[in-house]
């Protein structure tokens, strides 16, 4: 496998964590304004990026395979719950 196929091949195993990662502190921005409010963008976005890289870099070890429901009902679960712990989601 050559440089540029490794590279290929990493971004789209990393590309769904991004994704939710990004929509997610969206949501939380329009959907909870108050609590979002002063935590920007940019912090939960990593946050939530590194914790659903890791979701998914553990279901391609543990399962054998990218692209399992499994790994995806994972990386959503994993987000939320780092989201809602960035809110404070316990004070509500």
């Amino acid at each position: 496998m050559s440089l540029l196929a490794l590279v290929i091949h990493l971004l789209n195993l990393f590309a769904p964590a991004l994704g939710v990662a990004l929509l997610l502190v969206l949501a939380s921005h329009v959907f909870m304004r108050k609590r979002a409010k002063g935590r920007g963008w940019i912090a939960p976005a990593a946050i939530n990026f590194v914790v659903g890289g890791a979701v998914l870099a553990a279901g391609l070890a543990l399962l054998g395979r990218d692209g399992r429901m499994l790994t995806y009902a994972a990386l959503a679960v994993a987000c939320a719950t780092s989201q809602w712990l960035w809110l404070r989601g316990w004070r509500a």
